[in-house]
């Protein structure tokens, strides 16, 4: 096996790694938090973290910029006077957006409670946007070891702090908040550590780099849109739910949505990596490793919904004040599908092939969906089975989309396997919703091994044409 093959195997375990450590805090976190919390208070909790979403945006495409721009580089052949010109502005940068955040929240806020989060998120948004510049950077010159190291060190204390504040009796969101915000500073401080040949620098070295600013910024901003597009399709609908119903009732969706994108955090290990690769690769070959990627991952994606049924069983009996809610992961996991999709290949592959203005606009017709969705059934139904089913079609809808499009630039088809996953996801929701016991496993497993049997060739192909690639 040559070296390169051994360096993607390498990147492949550090980030896997370091994405298995994260599922596991979630999945801690998931069992624990609302069980010792409180309806409410674990409300409060979800709410800081739906808010926390939407902050690695205000750097303005800034970092995204330098992701694009700079992706598939190698780390030591960075400009070091740039780089380390770029982190201050950064730096100073986000300082001012969180006093503004801060100032905001004690004019426009009286809910103390809230008040209280996003006085949080002022101080979350310097480190999150500061510690993305740095992860960026490892991503994009593929020192991904260094970013798993990252990843892991902020789960690690945010997971150990808050089973401590819980072991000692403390049940107030507000120590949770801190808990995290102590994780991203850690990690922070490592994130500096790695990339300390960028970020320190005689002071006579640093210089308004403008320019740069200016295009890394006009660079990364159609991405930065087309992500906030992409986190509003299901925010805009959270929202309606939050603002239909009460805080309770949102933690409780919200509980359903992680519990259903703990699947995505091995699926996101792999498509870290890919980015960097791709970049590198002939652009031939760019159909061919999509063709055979796609089989596998729809292979697994489909395979990972048989996990719904110990999952419910197993929530319903920890969590028995949410199994009135529990009912609902039966319309919202099949997301997985489309969203590990979207996550791992198409983005990947419209970030590797420049088409930001064409994520942008993609999302943007699904945010449009979304807020006609999220008025007929939050506003005028006030249906919160219709909210919740209406998620998994805008996350089909736009990645069914984005496919097509993507296959007729590759010149490859996907119309047959869309029909395929499309009608998986039907007959999983209806076996499901309709049949509460054991039989409905058994409908979609038979379903599951006729798909496998209908693709035992695509299969067979495919797992040639990645033995090729990797020989070459």
């Amino acid at each position: 096996m040559n070296n390169k093959i051994k360096s993607v195997f390498k990147n492949i375990s550090y980030s896997i790694s370091s994405n298995l450590v994260s599922m596991i805090v979630s999945f801690v976190v998931i069992l624990i938090v609302p069980k010792l919390l409180g309806v409410e208070e674990y409300g409060y909790w979800q709410l800081y973290l739906f808010y926390l979403s939407y902050v690695g945006f205000l750097h303005f495409g800034w970092n995204d910029g330098i992701y694009l721009k700079y992706g598939g580089e190698k780390y030591d052949d960075l400009n070091k006077n740039l780089f380390f010109s770029q982190f201050w502005m950064l730096v100073i940068f986000q300082v001012l957006v969180g006093i503004i955040i801060l100032g905001a929240s004690k004019v426009f806020i009286t809910d103390s409670s809230k008040q209280y989060i996003v006085e949080m998120i002022s101080i979350s948004t310097i480190l999150v946007n500061v510690r993305y510049m740095l992860i960026y950077i490892l991503q994009g010159t593929n020192r991904i070891k260094e970013f798993a190291q990252i990843t892991i060190l902020d789960r690690v204390f945010y997971c150990l702090l808050i089973l401590l504040f819980l072991f000692l009796g403390i049940r107030d969101f507000k120590l949770l908040i801190i808990a995290d915000i102590i994780g991203k500073l850690i990690s922070l401080c490592y994130a500096i550590y790695c990339c300390r040949n960028l970020i320190f620098n005689k002071i006579s070295k640093f210089y308004l780099s403008l320019k740069e600013t200016i295009e890394n910024i006009n660079i990364g901003i159609k991405l930065m849109f087309a992500n906030i597009a992409s986190i509003l399709i299901i925010g805009i609908m959270r929202f309606g739910i939050e603002r239909t119903w009460d805080v309770a009732t949102f933690g409780k969706v919200s509980l359903i949505l992680s519990i259903s994108n703990l699947m995505m955090i091995f699926i996101n290990a792999i498509g870290i990596i890919m980015f960097p690769i791709l970049r590198r690769v002939n652009v031939n070959t760019l159909p061919i490793i999509f063709k055979a990627i796609r089989t596998f991952l729809l292979l697994i994606l489909l395979g990972l919904l048989l996990l719904y049924y110990p999952l419910k069983f197993g929530f319903s009996i920890w969590l028995p004040q949410y199994r009135d809610s529990l009912i609902y992961l039966a319309l919202v996991f099949p997301m997985c599908i489309y969203e590990g999709k979207m996550a791992m290949l198409i983005n990947t592959y419209l970030k590797t092939m420049r088409k930001e203005k064409l994520m942008l606009a993609i999302n943007l017709v699904s945010v449009l969906l979304s807020i006609i969705l999220s008025i007929i059934s939050t506003i005028i139904f006030k249906n919160i089975s219709l909210a919740m089913g209406s998620i998994v079609v805008l996350l089909a809808f736009r990645c069914i989309l984005a496919e097509v499009i993507l296959s007729k630039e590759l010149k490859v088809s996907v119309l047959k396997d869309n029909i395929y996953e499309v009608t998986m996801t039907i007959v999983f929701i209806i076996t499901s919703w309709l049949i509460a016991s054991w039989i409905g496993v058994l409908i979609y497993f038979i379903t599951y091994l006729l798909y496998m049997w209908i693709k035992r060739k695509d299969i067979k192909l495919a797992l040639e044409d990645l033995i090729e690639i990797m020989k070459n």
